[in-house]
């Protein structure tokens, strides 16, 4: 790690919380609100944001959709005030008429949720707020819209500047290693025991990033095998019995499991980052290493194989790999993207769909899925650039020779 980060490392392991000097302010949380907004001392803006997050932690969701509605409804910008602003701005652009202009543009909520922010350990508190947004606001377009300011502000707040990579090992705090269970997403963490096999051999590797504002808590992390080849069965990686590799012999890291760890981040990327840094730091730490894939899940082949009508064995790996290739190179969406949410995120990092293996995952939710069909996506350093300006312009998706052949068989069979 840089010394940047072993320095935001020790941050890691303190601990804030609001500590109000008296009782919680029990004033309606309008008027908490308007008074924020108003403050121009730091101390009493610090204290009003700290009873305006507690009071907000103590309700329940009609309670919370009421104070969202009240940053919607009465905290949105002033049509009339920015349409001003725009006339004084064609007039003749100059430092005061941009800058009235910005202030018209931008709503008073946003700087409601700076302030917030004020508050040691509050922005921990607001990416819960968001969590809860996304929840109730699913069908409110007026919260909907709000969410767009909680977005605008958390990409800046957790942009690529402030993330520190942090190697999670067997020796990592229990806390920590307790919410790596719990936020494993694609291979579930059956036992200490599992986890263990996952962290502790010299082949296996894990990364997360962390932010110092939220210190005991991953935003997304990956989970890295040292093999030699490339792998076709993530049951073979995950063996109890299986025999570890000598790290300098080794030639391919595989990442078979990208968990995002915060709900209340949603749509605000951080995977692409990731693998990138955790190539470029593999890549000095092991020069051996040649390859650099993933072995991905196919979470949307069963559903689509099924909408189709399509009669599949998952017995038969030829059909199986055949019907999977197709898949991922020809279902779209409306816009033109791939249909498989997997895909989307690793053909938008610049990666290429290599290899299609049947019987990979076994699993209940493999086999549920994917009729246990993976993918491997192979990330090329000196091509990843250019793979995603080409999918990021024409939805043009990168595959291996292997890959296409067996897509067109599958769409010989459907003729």
């Amino acid at each position: 790690m840089t010394f940047l980060a072993d320095i935001l490392s020790t941050v890691f392991e303190r601990r804030y919380r609001f500590r109000s000097s008296g009782k919680i302010d029990t004033r309606p949380l309008e008027a908490l609100v308007a008074d924020l907004i108003g403050a121009t001392g730091e101390v009493s803006g610090v204290t009003l944001a700290g009873h305006i997050l507690a009071r907000y932690a103590g309700l329940d969701d009609d309670g919370k959709r009421a104070f969202f509605h009240h940053l919607s409804d009465d905290l949105g910008i002033s049509v009339s005030e920015v349409r001003s602003a725009l006339d004084a701005l064609e007039d003749g652009q100059s430092k005061a008429s941009y800058r009235t202009f910005m202030q018209a543009a931008e709503p008073p909520r946003q700087e409601l949720i700076r302030r917030l922010n004020q508050v040691p350990d509050a922005t921990r508190s607001l990416v819960a707020m968001r969590q809860d947004l996304l929840r109730l606001g699913r069908q409110d377009d007026a919260l909907q819209a709000l969410d767009v300011d909680f977005r605008h502000l958390f990409a800046s707040w957790f942009n690529r500047g402030f993330l520190v990579l942090r190697p999670i090992n067997w020796e990592s705090p229990a806390q920590l290693l307790e919410k790596i269970i719990s936020y494993e997403a694609v291979h579930a963490i059956d036992s200490w025991d599992d986890l263990r096999r996952r962290l502790e051999p010299a082949d296996r590797r894990c990364f997360a990033f962390m932010h110092p504002a939220m210190p005991d808590e991953p935003l997304i992390f990956v989970e890295v095998a040292l093999t030699k080849g490339v792998p076709g069965s993530v049951q073979k990686l995950l063996a109890e019995d299986r025999e570890m590799i000598d790290v300098e012999n080794a030639d391919t890291a595989v990442f078979y499991s990208i968990s995002n760890c915060q709900a209340g981040l949603a749509g605000i990327s951080f995977g692409n980052s990731l693998i990138k840094q955790v190539v470029a730091d593999l890549s000095m730490e092991l020069p051996g290493l040649k390859t650099f894939v993933t072995l991905s899940p196919i979470p949307g082949l069963v559903r689509n194989l099924e909408a189709q009508g399509r009669e599949f064995d998952p017995e038969d790996d030829t059909q199986m790999r055949s019907l999977a290739a197709h898949y991922l190179l020809t279902a779209k969406r409306e816009d033109g993207l791939p249909l498989d949410p997997v895909a989307r995120f690793h053909l938008g990092n610049g990666a290429l769909v290599h290899q299609v293996h049947a019987r990979a995952d076994l699993s209940d939710k493999g086999l549920q899925q994917s009729a246990g069909v993976m993918v491997n996506y192979l990330y090329d350093p000196a091509k990843v650039a250019q793979n995603h300006e080409r999918f990021a312009s024409t939805h043009e998706i990168a595959a291996s020779s292997e890959v296409r052949s067996l897509s067109a068989s599958a769409e010989n069979a459907i003729v």
